[in-house]
């Protein structure tokens, strides 16, 4: 199953240049590196990106993040997808720029 990652493109191109990211601030301060599924993706990018433009999406293959990769409850008590090692490039099955529109983040096709 594909699993989301969002970062701001600053945070990809430097993610790009050293090929693996501990992640974004956020996840820095938790110490784990914050994921979503295509269920989950809208509302993180609504509450933690709002309004926010040059964004990429990342699309991860949770079976391919092996065990590092935890399903924890969190917003409401869903489980989200959070990695416990750094991210790799090799990791991402594809990048996608994640443009604002009128009302929030144009999601490429068939992602939620």
């Amino acid at each position: 199953m594909l699993i989301y990652k969002i970062f701001r493109r600053p945070e990809w191109d430097a993610f790009r240049t050293a090929g693996e990211t501990a992640g974004a601030p956020v996840d820095l301060a938790d110490g784990y590196i914050h994921i979503s599924t295509s269920a989950q993706v809208a509302e993180t990018a609504a509450k933690h990106f709002a309004g926010e433009r040059d964004l990429v999406l990342l699309a991860l293959d949770d079976q391919a993040l092996g065990p590092a990769l935890k399903w924890e409850p969190s917003r409401g008590g869903a489980l989200f997808p959070h990695l416990y090692r750094p991210l790799r490039l090799t990791d991402v099955v594809w990048d996608k720029s994640l443009p604002l529109g009128a009302v929030g983040h144009i999601f490429p096709e068939g992602v939620i």
